[in-house]
């Protein structure tokens, strides 16, 4: 289709939606893991991304290895969340964000889809800024210059996209070898102590500096937009639905994750040692920029072939990561709020609302903040984490939609866990750098916005942490109630003896009264009603008899005689003022068995305008309703 905008089909990323056909493999052999090897790599860039390296140089200078055991850990605690997200899409069909559409309120699913949109937003500003960074180390050009060039790499992706799906993998795991390769040199030639490194996986107690700089690794590391990724990702294969086709493609589907992310953790790991072993041994703990940790690595490594692998590594890192935020950005709006945006159009918007605090931070404070607001943006995606995950543990948990694919007790033990530490320690960082916001005179703006924000977060998270368990209660309690299903063996239908007809005097009156006929025998007598509610009405009552109480009659009387000429018993009933009360009343004063309505189909305020007339007046009779859309 050539139009922008349109409503997305059901089909997650639908132009490559079961686009690689694992059923025709063989049953057994390297071909048939293959086919399922892909996915995940495509999530893994996004968890060695230019955000990564900032956290992980800060982390490795300022820190030495002691924090290579938060790499561990997130990278694990990543490994469970791909996977438990990998298995929603597999059994369930559905995206994590399609998930949430069909489970929470239409505001909080707006709320979880801004959300989304700032997490991809944020990992799209430390693309552009580690591409615009790798350009300026490689080539000098100008860092306010590369973060315009990287507008262009939406051609690339698009490029990319027309070949399929299978060749926009395979360019990726390209892009990850020359990363990983380019690390692998870089750690040769740093020649790290082994005995110090293995003592940096050992967990220990973290420092206020350690905490925020811990946090925004496991932000770098474990991504809430990839976990939307990954869910539609895995439905690029048409899987065999039934029990065994499940289970091959959960089993292979993990394979791909563990391989992939290990590849992540190694390349995010080599950058923390990197900067340990060259920075903070030598005293150089204050690096806290990528400009001078390329700088510092020749003198120190006495290569020049170390700060080229650097940027090079860093372009490819800036570029892959760009198309998982596309992917994502397509993924959370089709499924939250169900339009969808040409791709190209998509990726144009993403990358410019990154673009904007990017060029606004350059031209304001020049090139030595880029790095504080990379660390920031992985904080920001660490903050936004719980929106993502705790809704993912509850898809997973729950047997009525997954059903023997529900994960297990333990397991669900342990993701709760992580979730809990995660959240924990998003909390922990969240107060105490607000405490130092509160504790400083002034700013009274900022503490009042601070404030207000606290509290929609909250009850954000706990409305997406409990509403799921409420409504999975009340349907395991109305399940309960309703017991075993009956047999049907008599069907008694009371027949319609008076039937009132709310009118409009619309064009559509012919078809509410041709409805009303077919629920009505010879022997129905039909009740034809319309308000009046005109200025006299208001202050006369029945006792009105302006020109338009004497139209609206006639014109029920001249309804009334050719149903009449029909062969149907037809009476009038004019109500006045208040059109809800004066229906109900008419309906009760004629003991009508049925009330015919027309509803209009209004969108947005009109629904309450109107619709309410309907809804209002259902609730306070005690006959059905037979509502028209007209």
């Amino acid at each position: 289709m050539n139009k922008l905008i349109q409503h997305s089909s059901e089909a997650s990323l639908s132009e490559v939606h079961e686009t690689v056909d694992t059923t025709k493999q063989p049953k057994k052999g390297w071909r048939r893991i293959l086919a399922y090897i892909g996915p995940a790599y495509l999530v893994s860039v996004g968890y060695m991304d230019p955000g990564n390296w900032a956290t992980d140089l800060q982390g490795g200078a300022q820190f030495g290895y002691s924090l290579i055991w938060v790499l561990l850990m997130s990278n694990l605690m990543a490994l469970l969340l791909q996977s438990l997200s990998a298995r929603l899409g597999i059994v369930r069909r559905r995206d994590l964000a399609q998930a949430n559409r069909e489970v929470y309120p239409k505001f909080i699913n707006f709320s979880l889809y801004v959300l989304a949109e700032i997490a991809i937003a944020a990992c799209d500003l430390a693309e552009i800024l580690g591409m615009a960074l790798g350009i300026n180390l490689l080539t000098g050009l100008p860092l306010i210059w590369g973060v315009c060039i990287t507008v262009f790499d939406t051609l690339i992706l698009l490029l990319l996209q027309n070949f399929g799906i299978r060749k926009l993998e395979a360019f990726i795991i390209a892009l990850v070898i020359i990363i990983g390769g380019s690390f692998l040199i870089e750690i040769l030639l740093a020649k790290p102590v082994l005995s110090d490194v293995v003592k940096g996986f050992v967990p220990h107690h973290l420092s206020s500096g350690a905490l925020y700089i811990a946090v925004g690794i496991i932000g770098a590391t474990v991504m809430p937009h990839n976990l939307y990724l990954h869910s539609a990702l895995v439905q690029t294969r048409k899987i065999s639905t039934d029990e065994e086709g499940l289970k091959r493609a959960i089993k292979y589907n993990n394979i791909d994750s563990a391989v992939a992310l290990n590849a992540a953790f190694f390349v995010n790991a080599a950058i923390l040692v990197l900067a340990a072993s060259v920075f903070f041994t030598t005293g150089n703990t204050d690096v806290a920029k990528i400009e001078d940790a390329h700088r510092l690595l020749e003198p120190l490594l006495g290569s020049k072939l170390a700060p080229l692998l650097f940027a090079i590594a860093l372009i490819a890192a800036g570029q892959s990561s760009t198309i998982t935020g596309t992917y994502a950005g397509q993924i959370v709006m089709e499924g939250y709020i169900n339009i969808r945006i040409n791709p190209w159009l998509r990726r144009l918007l993403t990358r410019l609302l990154a673009i904007i605090p990017a060029v606004f931070t350059i031209l304001v404070y020049g090139d030595t903040r880029i790095d504080a607001l990379l660390i920031l943006s992985q904080v920001v995606l660490s903050v936004q984490l719980g929106f993502a995950m705790v809704p993912l543990i509850h898809f997973v948990s729950d047997k009525a939609t997954m059903g023997k694919f529900a994960i297990s007790l333990p397991l669900k033990f342990i993701s709760w866990l992580v979730a809990i530490i995660l959240i924990y320690l998003n909390v922990k960082m969240v107060v105490e750098q607000a405490a130092e916001l509160y504790a400083e005179p002034g700013n009274l703006v900022w503490k009042i916005i601070v404030a207000i924000a606290a509290i929609f977060f909250t009850w954000l998270f706990l409305t997406t942490t409990f509403l799921p368990l409420i409504v999975r209660h009340r349907m395991h309690k109305i399940f309960k109630m309703h017991g075993e299903i009956p047999q049907l063996q008599t069907l008694p239908v009371k027949e319609n003896n008076r039937i009132a007809i709310a009118l409009d005097f619309s064009s559509k009156d012919e078809k509410l009264i041709s409805y009303a006929l077919a629920q009505g025998n010879e022997n129905t007598e039909y009740i034809l009603i319309h308000i009046v509610e005109s200025v006299s009405s208001i202050f006369s009552g029945k006792m009105s008899d302006d020109d338009e109480t004497r139209r609206d009659q006639e014109r029920l009387n001249k309804y009334a005689e050719q149903l009449t000429q029909m062969g149907h018993n037809a009476i009038t009933a004019l109500g006045f003022n208040h059109r809800k009360r004066a229906i109900v009343k008419i309906v009760e004063e004629h003991n009508a068995d049925l009330l015919v309505m027309g509803a209009h189909q209004h969108r947005g305020i009109k629904d309450y305008l109107f619709g309410e007339t309907i809804e209002t007046v259902r609730h306070r009779v005690k006959i059905p309703v037979l509502v028209v859309n007209m």
